[in-house]
């Protein structure tokens, strides 16, 4: 049996669940702690880190704000993610459905990686480039599995609240060790060594692909309403098959949401936009600053590091306690402010503790308004599509970001020829805070929304 899973009304408040050491011990949630980390490894070596790799070799700003542009993949990934629901890998069928595509992607992530250590700069942008596009859309198809087994995986909404929390755990501190600790690396050995290790760490993911328990699948699935498991069994290739795994999802959602799907949409589009906009610049600005590669890792691992968990708690808390709204309203706000905070970077004396604070900011509001969004999000999936639905949300967050911010390095250089290149920065950091306030608002309009919902149902 398929159930629509309707998002719970933001305003009410959640009882919070609470979850002793040993629920973390599982080896469900084990293998989840794993697979986050597997899924959040590739992400920065495409993106910032990337930025900061062709930095050092004296790569444009403007070359590098466009070579961002290989994680758009991240966003086009409810394209294909249909067939993640509907079609088995030959190869990988011994794994199971869900497992055999992550660990198929796993592999393809991992060979990229070392490709790109193997490869370098002084190959040309563009060889380099094809392969972190490689890496990304093999990396948003692991993300686009790994979520619909997260989802399958847990056999009620408390089991879901600590899977979710696992994912986002592990799957920061993937973030933090291709955001800190890769520095440090390259610092030591290089950028090229660096990718090559960090395509190797890529085994632990597929080594918990390997001992993960596949998820029972659902053998039926909801159109307009109407439960059909003939149309879930038809093959894909088919009229009755290709309508189920592409459109059959939209539909359940919009018809689950009415017109305010439309609402929601936008309001999931704007909200991490300022986050993807500064991306491709933040780590150029830590190298024309002045500062070292070691000075970013050590204050990335360590203050970054214990801001990053406590937005992450703080998230999760407030969602649970306060309502989805509510939470995504806070952690906006406080998004917004601390990457406009970075702008203070660039009109002030850049000391090592004004650069401590200031990181600190980031990765705490970032891990609270990440949590908000992924628990508001994964309350929105119908059980029947999980691949296909939480794949849409997930794009739809990311895409506008995504192509923004390709201009960032142009408008940086533009600014630059007016304000000098670091006060270019900090006015474009400002802009970039200033960008997270129309999905504030947005969000605000649905809170209000639901609340005379809930009191004209009462």
């Amino acid at each position: 049996m398929v159930e629509i899973h309707e998002p719970p009304v933001d305003n009410e408040r959640v009882t919070p669940q609470k979850h002793r050491i040993a629920d973390y011990l599982r080896p469900k949630t084990l293998a989840m702690l794993l697979l986050g980390f597997s899924s959040g490894l590739p992400f920065l070596l495409v993106g910032n880190t990337f930025g900061y790799w062709l930095r050092d070799e004296h790569t444009s700003l403007t070359a590098i704000g466009f070579l961002s542009w290989v994680g758009i993949a991240y966003s086009l990934k409810f394209l294909w993610a249909p067939v993640m629901d509907r079609v088995d890998l030959p190869l990988f069928k011994r794994l199971g459905h869900r497992r055999g595509w992550i660990m198929f992607s796993q592999i393809v992530v991992g060979l990229a990686l070392l490709g790109m250590g193997a490869t370098g700069t002084k190959a040309g942008l563009a060889r380099l480039g094809a392969l972190a596009l490689v890496v990304a859309f093999a990396s948003s198809t692991q993300d686009i599995v790994v979520d619909a087994w997260r989802i399958e995986s847990a056999d009620d909404g408390e089991e879901q609240g600590l899977l979710a929390s696992a994912y986002q755990f592990s799957y920061r501190l993937a973030l933090l060790a291709t955001d800190s600790l890769i520095l440090i690396v390259a610092a030591a050995a290089g950028w090229r060594m660096s990718y090559t290790i960090y395509g190797a760490c890529m085994a632990i993911g597929i080594a918990a692909t390997l001992f993960a328990d596949e998820p029972e699948r659902a053998d039926a699935s909801t159109i307009n309403g109407v439960t059909n498991k003939k149309q879930r069994e038809a093959p894909i290739w088919t009229p009755r098959g290709f309508f189920d795994a592409v459109v059959g999802p939209f539909i359940a959602f919009f018809r689950a949401h009415g017109w305010l799907a439309l609402l929601m949409l936008a309001a999931i589009s704007l909200y991490r936009v300022p986050d993807f906009i500064m991306g491709p610049m933040a780590n150029p600005y830590y190298h024309d600053l002045g500062l070292s590669k070691q000075t970013v890792g050590a204050v990335r691992g360590s203050i970054g590091l214990i801001a990053t968990f406590a937005g992450i708690a703080a998230g999760g808390f407030c969602s649970l306690k306060l309502g989805y709204m509510r939470a995504l309203i806070i952690g906006g706000i406080l998004q917004a402010a601390a990457i406009a905070s970075y702008s203070t970077l660039a009109f002030a004396s850049p000391t090592i503790r004004l650069f401590a604070l200031v990181m600190a900011g980031d990765n705490f509001g970032i891990g609270f308004a990440g949590v908000a969004l992924v628990a508001y999000m994964s309350s929105l999936t119908n059980i029947g599509y999980t691949a296909t639905q939480y794949a849409l949300l997930s794009s739809t967050y990311a895409w506008l970001g995504k192509i923004l911010k390709g201009f960032s390095g142009a408008e940086v250089e533009h600014l630059s020829a007016t304000y000098g290149l670091i006060h270019a920065y900090g006015i474009f950091f400002i802009v970039c805070g200033l960008a997270g306030l129309p999905a504030v608002l947005l969000f605000a309009l649905l809170g209000y929304w639901h609340s005379r919902k809930l009191a004209a149902a009462s």
